[in-house]
Parts: structure tokens; C-alpha cells; sequence
């Protein structure tokens, strides 16, 4: 028996370059994510391209022998997208498209940028209309100025082979001109307005009730802390972005309420589209009394991740809430071996999780839980010491509540 394989995912190659801000081993971590964007979009591909440049080519991003490369690589194995791991400006991504389907006329290959990717997966885990309106308005911003020359690239992504579609305007975007694209980014900016009000307020409305937010990377287990904690039923999935609309439980803990919310996931190179976007969704955290800053302590670079999650606060001006640092999924922390007679330094990837704990996670002077949510461990312990943090803000706003009259 012959086994049949399923030609029906979209297949992709994925390009990045190595130059003074990113060195190999980054962008090979970058690459990773990428990969796995592009799985959460439903399309798969295992050839990676890179290219060590000081600077992007201004016309193609990378070098003209390397878009060769690619070219004979894509038209050989008839790949369906090229995904690149930075955005790419309007005229950079219809030269790489053109170049690389010119004279090709039985398949077509789309250019994606790392920002297209993102904007297609929030597109599609939107929910409630105000997500995705945000996603819509998102999604505008970033195709304007590719309007030029996309008409027929945005009429062949829609096509019946599944992968990236640029769901939600590119339908309309078809018929219509700069003037009116404009014309809707205005209605969506005006209608997310009349929105915002709304949800301003019924946070006012919810009194002076203690305030905590899970903020982190995505992909890091907030939403599974949530469900335990609130004894809810939050979506929760292994794929990037699995939450984007914000969710609010009231959480007693000891007679203690409190109000907790989850968050959209961080990820590097957030588009600057969506993080205009969903400023409002973020006000549940620069209106939080305590930020749960929750990291995958298993991922191998867990250190920038919690960078890009503190950049990302610092964007949105909610750098200086307190923060509670939760460590989680420790039953997935695995050191990498390190043979005592190697050449190379023994670095915080060889050590053991004790060894972890002493670093400079010990010394900082942010409160902090080691702990598995998936397998429950380290859950009391991380109740009490939110219990605590709520019990002091709650005492010092509600004086009288501790009294017997």
C-alpha cells in the first residue's frame, strides 16, 4: 500500500536575514516562530533561506542570487507561499512575487511578510465584531499602500486552496479605489471609538474591585492559569494567538474578590497596525493593579521573550505596574547536557531548574511562582500569594471591611 499525501495544505519556504541586529542563532529562533505562525495559518514547510547582509536590498530585501535561489527551489517543488520573517515594503514584495512567477504560468506563489502572516491569523481567530473590526481596521492600515499593482495578487489569495486568504477587505478591496479604502478606515476608526466608549464604561463601572491582568508572550499558558484560577472555560490551545478578545472573571480566593483579565499574547515584531488597533483591548492592563507576567520558563529563550513582553508594556505605557512573575510550565524544562570537558562556556541553557531559580531571577526584586499549569503543580501556592497581593490592596481601599460593626 502506497501512502497518499495530502496536497491540499499550502506549502511555504520561509527567508530571513542575518546582519548586526540579528545573528545566526536569533534568526534561526525567529525562523522557528515563523514556522510555527505559519502552521497556526494551516500551511507547512520545513526550507528555510537565509543570507548574511548589512542591510536589506532596497528592491528585492534579499540578493539577486539568492531570489534565484529561491525562484528555482519554489517552481521545482510548485510551493504556494514565501514567507519572509520581516515586512517588507509595498514595492520589495510585488518585485519578489513578480521575479519569482514570471514566465509560471500553470501555479502561482504569493509573498508574505511576517506582518500579512499575523494579520491573516488574527483574521481568522477573531470572534466577537469588536476583534474583529480591530483586526478589519488592522488590516486596511496595512494594505493601503500596497493597493498599487495587488489587485490581481489579492483576487489569486483567494483562491480555493485554503492557507492565507487576507480574510475580512481584500474581497472588497477588488472594486474599489485609495479614496474609499480610506473612507472605511475612517468608519472603522469612528465605530471602534463608539466601542471603546462602551467598554470604558463598564470597566468604571465595575467600582474599585482589585484589578489583575495576565500579560506574556503568546503561547505561554495564560489563558490555562485563567481557566484554573476562575474554574472557567477560556479557550486554550498549543497554537500562537489562541485569545484575542478580552476576557474578565471575578475570582474569589479566601472571601478575597478580585477581577481577573487575559490578554491578547506579545510576540516580536508586533505589528504596529494591530498594536494601534487594540490599544483598547490593551486598557485592561494599563488599568490593572497587578500585572501577571506569565513566561514559558521551557522555551530556550525565555529571557527575550520576557524583553519583548517588558518593550511591549513600555509601547503601551503600562511599564510601571506592579509586576507578579509567573513561571510556568516546568514540567516541559529540560537543560541542555553540558559535558564538563567541552570547550564552550556552560551557559544558563545547561542548567538544571534549582540552578535557574538562583540566577538573576532570585536576585530581582519582582515576587515570583514556579509552576505547571497543565500539570497543576505550584497552584496553591501561586492562590496564596495572589490572595496576599489582593488582600493588601483590598485592605488599604476598603479600610472598614475588616470590622465587626
Amino acid at each position: 500500500m502506497y501512502e497518499t499525501v495530502d496536497t491540499s495544505i499550502p506549502k511555504a519556504v520561509f527567508v530571513a536575514l542575518i546582519n548586526r541586529t540579528q545573528d545566526e542563532d536569533q534568526v534561526r529562533e525567529y525562523l522557528d516562530e515563523l514556522q510555527f505562525l505559519a502552521l497556526t495559518a494551516g500551511v507547512e514547510g520545513e526550507k528555510r533561506f537565509t543570507q548574511k547582509l548589512d542591510h536589506p536590498d532596497k528592491r528585492t530585501y534579499i540578493g539577486s542570487g539568492k531570489l534565484q535561489e529561491i525562484k528555482t527551489f519554489v517552481r521545482e517543488n510548485e510551493i504556494d507561499y514565501v514567507l519572509f520573517d520581516d515586512e517588507l515594503s509595498p514595492s520589495q514584495m510585488r518585485n519578489v512575487e513578480r521575479e519569482i512567477n514570471d514566465h509560471w504560468p500553470d501555479h502561482h506563489c504569493s509573498v508574505v511578510d511576517r506582518t500579512g502572516l499575523i494579520l491573516d491569523i488574527f483574521a481568522d481567530r477573531a470572534q466577537t465584531a469588536y476583534a474583529k473590526t480591530q483586526v478589519e481596521l488592522a488590516q486596511y492600515q496595512y494594505l493601503y499602500p500596497r493597493l498599487t499593482g495587488m489587485w490581481t495578487h489579492l483576487e489569486r489569495q483567494r483562491g480555493g486552496k485554503g492557507g492565507l486568504n487576507m480574510r475580512g477587505p481584500g474581497e472588497s478591496q477588488l472594486e474599489t479605489d485609495r479614496r474609499i479604502v480610506l473612507d472605511k478606515i475612517t468608519r472603522l476608526k469612528e465605530q471602534l471609538r463608539k466601542i471603546d466608549r462602551q467598554m470604558a464604561s463598564q470597566r468604571s463601572n465595575r467600582g474599585q474591585m482589585v484589578r489583575i491582568s495576565l500579560v506574556g508572550y503568546t503561547n505561554v499558558g495564560k489563558s490555562t492559569i485563567m481557566n484554573l484560577l476562575a474554574k472557567s472555560d477560556v479557550f486554550a490551545e498549543n497554537k500562537l494567538f489562541a485569545t484575542l478578545d478580552t476576557t474578565v472573571r471575578k475570582v474569589v480566593i479566601e472571601n478575597v474578590p478580585f477581577l481577573l483579565s487575559d490578554t491578547v499574547g506579545f510576540i516580536r515584531k508586533l505589528p504596529t497596525q494591530l498594536v494601534e488597533s487594540f490599544k483598547s483591548t490593551l486598557d485592561e492592563v494599563r488599568e490593572a493593579d497587578i500585572l501577571m507576567h506569565v513566561v514559558d520558563i521551557s522555551h530556550p529563550n525565555f529571557e527575550d521573550q520576557i524583553r519583548t513582553v517588558n518593550q511591549t508594556l513600555r509601547d503601551i505605557g503600562a511599564q510601571d505596574k506592579p509586576v507578579f512573575m509567573v513561571f510556568n510550565k516546568i514540567d516541559a524544562y529540560k537543560p541542555e547536557p553540558y559535558d564538563d570537558f567541552s570547550i564552550e562556556e556552560r551557559t544558563m541553557k545547561n542548567y538544571t531548574l534549582d540552578e535557574l531559580k538562583q540566577t538573576w531571577i532570585a536576585r530581582e526584586h519582582t515576587p515570583c511562582i514556579f509552576m505547571s499549569a497543565k500539570e497543576k503543580v505550584g497552584i496553591e501556592k501561586l492562590r496564596d500569594d495572589l490572595y496576599k497581593m489582593v488582600a493588601e490592596i483590598h485592605a488599604g481601599r476598603f479600610p472598614f471591611n475588616n470590622f465587626l460593626w
